[in-house]
């Protein structure tokens, strides 16, 4: 019966154009991948489609570090980090971490975990108890969402980047403990979130603001250390969640936050107390990512990306001239994130797929990751790519315009 249900299911998925399929690459993240199709077939193929913004996950340096950590620290951690699994390695990257937020969040105490979901889990979770309301962005991440369901606390979503309408919602709030939580910049859509009116709101109304900088690390701000930097914040009612598997090109995550929540979550939050700890080698090796990001090499590869985004911008902007029969459209964007929304889930898969044809891997994005109708090309920049990379796109996306354009 099981199964007859869970195929009933299955077919419900596909007859929305919502199948997902897992695919398998050959060789290490970079812009170019030789990646295996759902044929079982080995092809070369240009990726727009890897959160790798800044292009370290292949860095020298870094692959020097991890194999020094590995030769340093072995295998394993062993345990969970209140056990035996708390390493030194563990300890110096929280402690690098704590000293690039001290400007931003006073008091500051770091908390390393193994992915950014269960970082996200973590914080809302442990604070957001019964005497709490969670103010949640309809846009947040999946993991945020996660966390505010499990969360004992009440939940109140309002609308994406809508100060005005959250500040009423935190007015109606007689909530003891209120949380504001937002993605720094929005998975999906590239945009920013306007953090400095939403900690104006939570000085004005005593609540605390929760902020997934996962796509803003590295990428934002002149040392790479995010939205906090790029808009200048300093407060303790700051909530920090970083992950480390994106601009800085490894893996795990962090929470930045005044030192007594960070103390609170070693003692309450169930995903960091009952995780075996991370690999201690991707600790070490973390720390040469962190003065790759914060350096020359960061600075030069944050600004390679500005030129990146402006060149494929106005090229999709040109295109769409070209088309104007076409329902596409770029979303309004200044990250690596660059959305071209085509609105169906039927539309988007076409038009991946004669991309893929053309070895330009930019998957589609459907429901329930992003809303109905609103179904995407998710287009990720990469530092390591070229000009003339994004001119094989936007020739890719020219000619499938020529194909799909209505008549």
């Amino acid at each position: 019966m099981l199964l007859e249900h869970l195929q009933a299911k299955l077919d419900a998925i596909a007859a929305r154009h919502l199948t997902r399929t897992l695919r398998a690459a050959e060789t290490p993240t970079a812009p170019r991948q030789t990646v295996r199709g759902a044929d079982g077939v080995a092809r070369r193929q240009l990726m727009f489609c890897s959160n790798d913004y800044l292009g370290l996950a292949a860095h020298p340096d870094i692959a020097a570090a991890l194999a020094e950590g590995a030769q340093r620290w072995a295998g394993g951690s062993g345990a969970s980090h209140l056990i035996s699994g708390h390493t030194l390695a563990h300890e110096r990257l929280e402690e690098t971490l704590a000293g690039w937020y001290a400007p931003h969040v006073p008091h500051a105490r770091a908390l390393s975990f193994s992915t950014g979901y269960m970082a996200n889990l973590a914080v809302i979770t442990a604070l957001g108890d019964a005497e709490a309301e969670i103010f949640s962005d309809e846009l947040n991440h999946a993991s945020l969402i996660d966390g505010a369901r499990l969360a004992r606390a009440a939940v109140r979503c309002y609308p994406h980047a809508d100060a005005a309408a959250l500040r009423a919602a935190l007015a109606a709030s007689t909530a003891r403990i209120k949380l504001i939580v937002s993605d720094g910049v929005f998975s999906m859509d590239g945009d920013i979130a306007p953090l400095p009116e939403l900690l104006t709101l939570a000085d004005e109304f005593d609540a605390w603001l929760v902020v997934d900088d996962a796509h803003g690390f590295g990428v934002l701000g002149e040392q790479g250390r995010g939205a906090l930097e790029h808009f200048g914040l300093h407060s303790e009612r700051i909530v920090l969640v970083g992950t480390l598997g994106k601009a800085a090109g490894l893996c795990g995550a962090f929470v930045v936050a005044h030192a007594r929540i960070v103390e609170y979550l070693l003692q309450a939050a169930r995903p960091y107390i009952f995780t075996t700890a991370s690999l201690p080698a991707v600790a070490h090796a973390l720390l040469a990512s962190l003065d790759l990001v914060q350096g020359e090499a960061g600075r030069e590869r944050r600004a390679r990306l500005q030129v990146l985004q402006w060149h494929l911008r106005d090229g999709v902007a040109a295109l769409l001239e070209r088309h104007p029969r076409l329902t596409w459209r770029l979303a309004d964007s200044r990250t690596p994130i660059q959305p071209l929304i085509v609105g169906d889930n039927a539309g988007v898969m076409a038009l991946a797929a004669r991309l893929d044809g053309a070895g330009l891997r930019v998957p589609g994005i459907r429901p329930p990751t992003v809303p109905p109708g609103q179904a995407r090309l998710r287009i990720a920049l990469c530092a390591t790519h070229g000009t003339a990379d994004v001119d094989r796109l936007l020739s890719g996306l020219e000619s499938a315009a020529r194909h799909l354009e209505p008549a």
